[in-house]
């Protein structure tokens, strides 16, 4: 498996040079990706949880992959709904093809409905604008000029500029717990990008997973899940998310997920409250004694 990092991009004291040193601390420390979350208006609910100033995901990015060499980037999720799919697949493809290490792109509905509302997007359709908005990405990826006529989004004829033949487009990672979140990685997908699953889950929605990418007749997506890190002295309970617990639980978790194939894992440090967010050091403590006492990552051996 290959390890990645979660950038935290939002918070007081977050600024461009701190965010660097986020990116070449991952680097430095093995990881081979580093993925950064997506808002765009800054809501109060969405303060509340992840305060401003929050860095565009996109332009950060760019930013990285030329100061950062070696680390692949990607999203956590993007909101599909809030930007027209022409503009998304072109930021995902323009990264993508200037960025030697690549890009992936993570997709998911979100959940603040005062920010749908800021953007003048139905909250209540927003599974719906996101299938949509997904196939219409992918098809400006593959075909050009790009045609497209649904619901939501329609045009015709559309010059765009699609990932040379000898480069696939960016990966798709679809995010999401749900039902319909896992059929949406099936149709529309190369990977699954799960949050803070447990065992349990995963195991339970997999063959679901597989079953719908049959009927699609498409290739199971890769399990690429997010687990949040909570590192603590003792154990905690067998119900758990994946990542939280002792050292010897986080081990069990990244060799079960071996187990069930995943590929890629993301390690996320941000507890879920900026009351209980530690500093840049923490952090990277953190990150290291995962490093030294958890998994090599080199490798990607759990230790």
């Amino acid at each position: 498996m290959r390890y990645g990092v979660n950038l935290l991009n939002f918070g007081p004291g977050t600024t461009p040079e701190t965010l660097t040193a986020q990116a070449r601390t991952a680097r430095h420390l093995g990881f081979t990706f580093a993925m950064i979350s997506d808002h765009i208006a800054v809501t109060p609910d969405v303060h509340e949880a992840y305060p401003a100033p929050f860095y565009d995901q996109f332009l950060l990015a760019a930013h990285l992959a030329g100061r950062v060499p070696g680390l692949r980037l990607g999203t956590t999720v993007t909101v599909i709904p809030y930007r027209h799919p022409l503009q998304t697949a072109r930021l995902a493809a323009n990264i993508d093809r200037m960025h030697p290490e690549g890009f992936v792109l993570g997709a998911g509905v979100g959940w603040s409905r005062p920010e749908y509302e800021a953007l003048g997007i139905p909250f209540e359709e927003r599974g719906a604008i996101t299938d949509e908005y997904l196939a219409a990405i992918r098809a400006a990826w593959t075909d050009d000029p790009t045609t497209y006529h649904g619901r939501y989004v329609s045009y015709a004829d559309v010059r765009t500029a699609p990932a040379p033949a000898t480069k696939p487009h960016p990966p798709v990672w679809v995010g999401g717990n749900s039902p319909a979140a896992v059929r949406r990685a099936a149709r529309l997908g190369e990977g699954w990008h799960p949050f803070m699953p447990t065992l349990a889950h995963l195991r339970k929605a997999l063959p679901h997973l597989a079953a719908a990418a049959d009927a699609a007749g498409r290739a199971v997506p890769d399990l690429v899940p997010r687990l949040q890190i909570r590192l603590a002295p003792h154990p905690d309970t067998p119900e758990r998310p994946l990542g939280h617990g002792d050292a010897d639980q986080l081990r069990a978790d990244l060799s079960a997920l071996e187990e069930l194939g995943a590929t890629h894992v993301l390690l996320d440090t941000y507890p879920g409250d900026p009351a209980e967010r530690q500093d840049a050091d923490a952090d990277r403590a953190v990150l290291a004694r995962i490093a030294e006492k958890v998994v090599d990552l080199a490798s990607g051996e759990v230790r």
